[in-house]
């Protein structure tokens, strides 16, 4: 299975951490993954312009680095969102990525989505639980879990192992 994980935030520690402990899992399970930093890209949201159901023919009619994303994106056949909580939902940049997907739809392969996020604090996930459960809906995608790391929890011994064998398990 190839796994495409779109990261919020490559600079946040935690949510790193997370990354890195869900990718070991899933290769050693023999799975592809492609880790993308959507946090360090140049994406902007989406302006609702219809270009890419039109003319564009799927793809959008801003230039920037979405136009990296994509490709992996369309070929991946499970999408992980990881992002820390910072202001009580995920990373701009990431709902920027996610909102750009607009463009096809949905996606053309992925069957399942996870979602993997850190914070500082307990249960400030509102918000970025309520878009991937959306997301899920909307694109018929299954919702296969969601993972939590707040406080102390974050970068814990028990948290990565659980975030492992998680992603060993798909």
């Amino acid at each position: 299975m190839k796994i495409a994980i779109l990261n919020g935030s490559p600079k946040a520690a935690n949510t790193a951490a997370m990354v890195d402990a869900f990718a070991e899992g899933a290769k050693e399970a023999g799975h592809e993954v492609e880790i993308l930093h959507v946090g360090k890209m140049k994406i902007a949201g989406c302006l609702g312009c219809e270009y890419c159901h039109g003319k564009g023919a799927g793809t959008c009619i801003q230039k920037d680095d979405m136009e990296k994303v994509m490709p992996a994106y369309k070929d991946a056949d499970m999408v992980v969102f990881a992002s820390p909580i910072y202001y009580f939902d995920m990373t701009a940049q990431l709902s920027a990525a996610i909102q750009r997907v607009y463009a096809i739809g949905k996606p053309v392969k992925a069957s399942k989505a996870a979602l993997l996020l850190s914070s500082a604090s307990p249960n400030p996930y509102e918000g970025a639980i309520a878009t991937f459960k959306g997301y899920c809906a909307f694109t018929g995608i299954e919702n296969a879990g969601i993972i939590t790391a707040a406080g102390d929890e974050n970068k814990s011994e028990a948290k990565m192992a659980e975030i492992k064998a998680f992603a060993k398990a798909l």
